[in-house]
């Protein structure tokens, strides 16, 4: 099982990477999802529009898009692309550190890979309450 980080564009230097990677394979572990490789894209909201536009016919600027490419619905293997720039906004509107925000989203993208949605106002609560299960164990 592999977590990568890469940057598209963008400089993004994350803290603690090991530690994170273990998070995350923890987080599919306790959600009882199979992991056999995770990748996060780190980008623009231009290049993460044009994925938007391309992939998934939507003209909407997005923090996160999330890839299953595994055709196992039991094991993920997926790609994760997140705009630094909607992150930065977000954490601003939110008010919360950048880190934080940060954390968020890739706690948000994974969470997409182990079932969670977040069309209804159900899921959305759900996806909420499981982020900030995710942050606080993270951050504890």
């Amino acid at each position: 099982m592999a977590v990568r980080f890469s940057n598209h564009e963008v400089k993004l230097v994350l803290e603690d990477k090991t530690r994170l990677k273990k998070f995350l394979a923890d987080l599919f572990k306790r959600e009882n999802q199979g992991l056999s490789g995770l990748q996060y894209v780190f980008c623009t909201d231009e290049y993460l529009l044009q994925v938007n536009q391309e992939f998934l016919d939507h003209d909407t600027y997005t923090d996160i898009i999330t890839f299953e490419l595994s055709p196992d619905p039991e094991i993920t293997e997926g790609e994760i692309y997140v705009s630094v720039e909607r992150v930065e906004e977000n954490a601003t509107n939110f008010n919360v550190s950048f880190n934080h925000e940060l954390h968020r989203v890739i706690f948000h993208g994974a969470l997409h890979l182990c079932g969670f949605g977040d069309k209804t106002e159900e899921e959305e609560e759900l996806m909420r309450k499981k982020e900030d299960e995710y942050l606080a164990l993270y951050f504890a």
